[in-house]
């Protein structure tokens, strides 16, 4: 085996590390002030698997496939004088795909949600279903079980407008006022789930978000909310159904303490802490 001698070791470890300082100094600058295309962008990945990766694509339709085997088997159990069957629906990343919004952002080197863009762009109806949502919601409707949207948005006076949109140019089914509910000033959907709960038997939740699911999620600290979603395990593909989404939602909350951070060099150096949680050290 060969080994360097101490002296030639020392002065390329000093040389790596000076390499080091300036190539990060540089990073942060462009990541922060540059509008060149090709400057480092944290989104990337991401969005590239979102926009490509037939995995992606596989992974709504077993969600999808999973749900509707759930539906069959509530409504081979059903009796007379039970409660009318249903699904609570999140909408966006759940049965909408918003990759042209984030796709947008990458043309326009934003490397963090932006809610300025996110509220110009919903008026837009450039959403489309994501893979195997309306084939599913149409075996809802054709086995009479309800399906309820809970969503959370705020465009201002027309949001739940621009909401009812998006369901009905995509030919989703119960797109009407009794099953649309969009909350403008809150992420919180457990009242809302609860009161459906009270006249219906929800069969599933659908969501891209651990807070779609149940509101004991929206917690700040990483390690809590895993612990917290791992109480429930055995609730994952049989109540609730979990769709990939790798850009947005609370695991952020989690990382930096807010849904939306601000592109900041301080965000970006926290969030390649968090990337770098487990790393091998040599």
């Amino acid at each position: 085996m060969h080994h360097k001698c101490q002296p030639c070791s020392i002065r390329a470890q000093f040389v790596r590390f000076c390499s080091t300082v300036f190539l990060c100094g540089v990073v942060s600058i462009v990541s922060a002030k540059s509008s060149n295309p090709s400057s480092p962008n944290s989104l990337m990945m991401a969005v590239a698997w979102k926009q490509t990766a037939a995995e992606y694509k596989a992974l709504y339709y077993q969600a999808y496939n999973i749900a509707r085997m759930q539906v069959e088997r509530a409504l081979s159990t059903r009796t007379p004088g039970d409660k009318t069957l249903a699904v609570l629906m999140d909408m966006d990343d759940t049965i909408l795909n918003t990759v042209n919004y984030w796709g947008y952002l990458i043309n326009n080197n934003q490397a963090f949600f932006d809610d300025s863009i996110w509220d110009r762009w919903i008026p837009e109806n450039k959403v489309v279903p994501t893979p195997g949502s309306v084939d599913f919601l149409a075996f809802c409707k054709d086995n009479d079980v309800e399906v309820f949207y809970v969503t959370s948005r705020n465009q201002g006076a027309k949001t739940f407008e621009y909401a009812m949109d998006h369901l009905k140019i995509n030919g989703f089914p119960y797109a009407d006022e009794n099953h649309l509910t969009v909350l403008t000033d809150t992420s919180n959907k457990q009242k809302r789930q609860d009161e459906i709960g009270n006249d219906y038997e929800i069969v599933l939740f659908m969501g891209d978000n651990l807070n779609d699911f149940k509101r004991v999620y929206y917690v700040t600290d990483i390690d809590e909310r895993t612990k917290l979603m791992e109480q429930d395990k055995d609730l994952f593909g049989r109540k609730f159904i979990l769709l990939p989404n790798p850009t947005d939602g609370h695991w952020i909350r989690a990382v930096f303490g807010e849904s939306e951070p601000p592109p900041t060099n301080t965000n970006r150096e926290i969030l390649r802490k968090a990337a770098t949680r487990s790393s091998w050290e040599q």
